[in-house]
């Protein structure tokens, strides 16, 4: 009985994913963030080898009619009365462990209906530097990001 226990927890050892350096490098990405207008949060998630983000919070959640804000600007008319809270603005962003930033996605501005390309940098334990760009990133803008903190 002892030896099949043994065997046992050898073969699920074997079938455990490492988490490698990078993975947890990587994974520095999620969590809550709050862009520098504070007037969102963002909570950002890893989904297989991709990182997202989307609206959790809005400081002004409502319009003027009491109703949910919604994408207005969207450029798809279909797309107009999504509700921006829960919209994923962050889409598709990879690990690069040489350059120590998450690249290759994008983001989405509720506030004109555009989707620019764009990079993140972790400059701090809890603070990104969230660059969105037209195609060189020498053509853009950065917004510093802080990290909420779960309270204890």
């Amino acid at each position: 009985m002892t030896l099949s226990l043994f065997t046992f927890a050898l073969a699920l050892l074997a079938f455990t994913p490492e988490v490698s350096a990078q993975d947890a490098q990587a994974d520095k990405l999620e969590g809550v963030w709050q862009p520098s207008d504070g007037r969102s949060y963002v909570k950002i998630d890893k989904i297989g080898n991709k990182f997202y983000g989307r609206v959790v919070w809005l400081k002004e959640p409502n319009d003027d009619k009491g109703e949910p804000r919604v994408d207005e600007n969207n450029p798809d008319k279909a797309l107009r009365s999504t509700p921006l809270k829960g919209y994923r603005i962050l889409k598709d962003f990879v690990y690069d462990e040489e350059e120590e930033i998450w690249k290759d996605g994008t983001i989405y501005d509720p506030k004109n209906g555009t989707t620019y390309n764009c990079k993140i940098e972790l400059t701090e334990e809890n603070t990104i530097e969230v660059r969105g760009y037209v195609g060189s990133a020498v053509f853009g803008r950065t917004d510093t990001w802080t990290r909420l903190k779960k309270k204890e």
